[in-house]
């Protein structure tokens, strides 16, 4: 068995959604930020960085969504493309590193400026700035979802789980999600699937926990 230390709304989501997806024996474990769990010793001994996801298996912990993504899909079928070739397998994990190091980071900037600088007039700053720079990496995915179901074409993966997490991040965040047609298909074709319904059932969970304990955070 698995376990997902994760928060709702969190990119704990993308795990949280492929092991829905792989059928996985897993538990969930809610990581309470605002009463500072993530600092807290027993969850630093798991994960030093202090942040989610965070995946225990039975050898250890795994963190970052790129290596718990690679680990899921050479444990499960299905969950990412078999690489035909060495650069074929580098190409898909630059793909899901497109998700974490280029896409991730200007959702952060744009849904919680107030962790990267101080005052109403920083944090408008920081966030348009973030709008701005999301433009050309959406016409990326726009472009790679243009006539395709999924990012890999037919067959659903990994991918489709991180780029659904950004759409969702960036589409309550003042981004004009409107403006990228295939994309906001593919999030409705990702709220379709049963394995998401799930996953989002289980995080709205952990949403009304934190809620009725206030500890629910807040987001730019």
């Amino acid at each position: 068995m698995f376990t997902l230390f994760a928060a709702p709304g969190s990119c704990s989501r993308v795990p949280l959604i492929t092991l829905e997806e792989a059928g996985a024996d897993y538990k969930l474990e809610l990581v309470r930020f605002m009463q500072g769990a993530h600092k807290q010793p027993d969850y630093l001994a798991l994960n030093p960085k202090g942040k989610v996801p965070c995946l225990v298996t039975e050898t250890g912990p795994i963190t970052e969504n790129v290596a718990i993504a690679l680990f899921l899909a050479s444990q499960f079928d299905g969950l990412l493309p078999k690489a035909s070739s060495a650069r074929d397998a580098v190409l898909i994990t630059a793909d899901l590193a497109f998700c974490s190091a280029t896409l991730h980071p200007i959702v952060s900037r744009m849904r919680v400026p107030m962790f990267m600088v101080e005052g109403p007039e920083a944090t408008a700053s920081v966030k348009a700035k973030a709008i701005e720079a999301m433009h050309p990496m959406a016409a990326v995915v726009e472009t790679a979802l243009d006539g395709k179901d999924w990012w890999f074409g037919d067959t659903w993966s990994i991918l489709d789980a991180y780029i659904y997490w950004v759409f969702f991040r960036i589409n309550g965040g003042g981004f004009p999600t409107d403006q990228y047609p295939n994309w906001a298909a593919h999030a409705k074709r990702m709220d379709a699937r049963p394995a998401v319904r799930r996953a989002l059932a289980k995080e709205a969970d952990m949403q009304a926990a934190l809620e009725a304990e206030g500890l629910a955070p807040k987001m730019g």
